[in-house]
């Protein structure tokens, strides 16, 4: 199917460029969503008319969509799931809780403007793109937690799991502590017990 491209689309083509795809992708996603008209000679006749005003609507849309993307690139949101010891979330993160954790902090964004490319399943930092405008695009770093303060730790750069090792690591030396300790306290009852 030929179509008249409103927007830029991206991997398909810039606005007013005339595009051949396939009859799905046109009438559930293209058409519904006003990216696009299909392509006959009246249809290109009315774009044409309106040509200027679609221009300029989407320099317009682009410059807000700019203006809110350098605020939003580089902001950090927090997320906080349950999960698994080992850091294994029981579930996803989607791109529904992105835009709520963004809209809770202030910024308007909505779900289909965040892109995922792998589900978020365990607990950390995430970088997230957010496509705000065909053209504008915002990076935008996701920390997901079991608590607040899990969410504080992993910002300063360590993880929970950093944090076990470490309990675990001292738990050991305390033990091999205390067996010194008792090795050391049954060497002095012997030598007592020779004198």
């Amino acid at each position: 199917m030929q179509v008249i491209l409103l927007e830029r689309v991206a991997k398909l083509g810039q606005m007013g460029e005339v595009v051949k795809v396939k009859e799905g992708f046109a009438r559930n996603y293209l058409l519904p969503q006003g990216k696009a008209m299909r392509a006959s000679d009246a249809n290109i006749a009315a774009f044409e008319a309106k040509k200027a005003d679609l221009a300029a609507r989407n320099d317009e849309t682009r410059t807000e969509a700019q203006r809110v993307a350098e605020t939003l690139d580089g902001a950090t949101f927090v997320v906080i799931r349950s999960a698994s010891d080992a850091g294994a979330l029981y579930g996803s993160v989607t791109p529904r809780d992105i835009a709520d954790a963004a809209i809770a902090d202030g910024f308007q964004v909505e779900r289909r403007q965040v892109v995922l490319t792998a589900p978020i399943k365990e607990l950390g930092l995430h970088e997230v793109s957010v496509h705000l405008h065909p053209e504008v695009e915002a990076k935008i770093t996701l920390n997901v937690a079991r608590s607040a303060e899990e969410a504080e730790l992993q910002a300063s750069g360590r993880s929970i799991q950093d944090l076990a090792a470490e309990e675990d690591a001292a738990a050991e030396f305390e033990i091999a502590e205390l067996f010194d300790d008792i090795g050391s306290a049954g060497r002095d009852d012997d030598e007592g017990g020779r004198a």
